[in-house]
């Protein structure tokens, strides 16, 4: 084949994999229309992306090389996959031995400001220990025991959002892109949490004192019906559980730095101990009593489709890799706009619209670790604008999905109640990252 025709040929098995990378993405953004799960289009996304790569090179499967190199990216899904998996687990056990009731009783303020910071505080502290959606999640429901007003129920979802998404982008193990930059080598802890905790902070705050100028007054808190045939933990083990939980999520960290073995084998340490520690303060239990207790009990309810979705978005993006596209992306991105920080804001603000997991994982095809080594300036920043830009929208984040779900929030109340706010902070928390180095 002449050297035209190859590299015309190459071009359109390219172009071809880019369209059904873009059309799967569309898919999922309209997910709710079509009515499909968004996991089942990223899995049906990822695997034909590699599809059209191997069928398109010409070669026998036997002996091309795509298999030897899906194998050398799915190592690296695997871990990431892996640690989402334990993490998950965890925060299950936890919930089900009603650990996070601890933090919930300890509210006991009338006033809408004073409950304002302290669930923005919450949410941006809880959200580097745990993650952005489970924070959400955590938050939202506290939310809907604690508040009547649908309005304000509102109100502080969006600040749950904005103080969640914020307090992941600074700790590895607080959103699942700082993860994978973590997991992947571009940044290390003790750097992510000193450089990104003020931004992040500034983040959160400015659009903060915005939302409590205008809220005043106080609220009334609803009264919590307890049904008294729900089976309920003991405040011993309940304390037991929840502690030992955030223990071992917070040596996760330590563990890698410790050893240099990947987070994933921290993560799986944790569950094991907790897995035993479970099972040991339970062991006097009959099957039925201590089943909702155990950790199966608990990876029969960790979210399956969210760890699937990933699994075919990161496919989909490794193929892009593979194939050279995330590079001429790049080479794109330098030559448009030049600019290290606009690059970074650009992606940021991307994020809003689509799903930041992607285009994180595009960004570590697209800069390899010979342009930009460990803890260079564009992996922190990146950590940062990936992180907390997807406050933009609602539909920007994992965090603001959750809350939209689980409060039917509307998303153009959002977009002019919000979005602004959020459009701030992220500005403002840029400034000061940009500013401190």
């Amino acid at each position: 084949m002449a050297q035209g025709s190859v590299y015309q040929y190459i071009c359109c098995m390219e172009i071809l994999i880019g369209i059904v990378f873009i059309l799967g993405y569309f898919a999922i953004t309209f997910e709710h229309k079509l009515q499909v799960n968004k996991a089942a289009i990223a899995i049906l996304t990822g695997v034909l992306c590699w599809t059209i790569y191997v069928l398109s090179t010409g070669e026998s499967v036997t002996v091309s090389h795509v298999p030897e190199a899906l194998a050398h990216h799915l190592g690296d899904i695997s871990a990431i996959l892996f640690f989402l998996l334990g993490a998950m687990t965890i925060v299950e056990l936890i919930d089900a031995h009603d650990g996070f009731d601890i933090i919930t009783d300890y509210i006991k303020t009338r006033k809408k400001r004073t409950l304002l910071w302290i669930i923005a505080l919450l949410s941006f502290f809880l959200s580097a220990i745990l993650d952005n959606l489970t924070t959400a999640i955590v938050m939202v429901a506290l939310l809907d025991k604690l508040l009547y007003e649908k309005e304000d129920k509102w109100f502080f979802a969006g600040v749950v959002i904005i103080g969640a998404n914020a307090g992941g982008a600074w700790s590895p193990i607080g959103d699942v892109t700082t993860t994978m930059l973590w997991i992947g080598g571009q940044i290390t802890s003790p750097n992510i949490i000193a450089r990104l905790f003020l931004p992040s902070l500034t983040c959160l705050l400015v659009p903060l004192i915005f939302i409590s100028l205008r809220m005043k007054g106080e609220f009334e808190k609803k009264t919590i019906i307890i049904d008294p045939g729900k089976h309920k933990t003991s405040v011993k083990h309940q304390y037991i559980i929840f502690f030992s939980g955030l223990a071992v999520l917070l040596f996760v960290p330590v563990f890698k730095t410790i050893t240099h073995l990947p987070p994933y084998m921290g993560i799986l340490l944790g569950l094991g101990i907790l897995w035993i520690l479970s099972e040991i303060i339970h062991k006097d239990k009959d099957e039925a009593d201590k089943d909702i207790y155990s950790v199966v009990h608990a990876l029969r309810k960790i979210d399956v489709p969210s760890i699937l979705f990933f699994l075919g978005i990161l496919l989909s993006v490794a193929a892009l890799e593979a194939t050279g596209v995330l590079r001429q992306c790049a080479a794109f991105l330098d030559h448009g706009l030049k600019d290290i920080n606009l690059i970074v804001l650009s992606i940021g603000l991307l994020s809003a619209i689509v799903d930041n997991v992607p285009l994180v994982a595009a960004a570590q095809g697209m800069y390899d670790l010979s342009i930009y080594p460990t803890d260079h300036y564009f992996w922190e920043f990146l950590a940062y604008t990936a992180g907390t830009g997807g406050s933009v929208l609602i539909i920007g984040s994992a965090a603001g999905v959750a809350a939209m779900g689980m409060e039917k929030i509307d998303f153009f109340w959002y977009l002019k109640k919000i979005s602004w706010l959020a459009l701030i902070g992220y500005f403002s928390g840029a400034l000061i990252y940009i500013f401190l180095n």
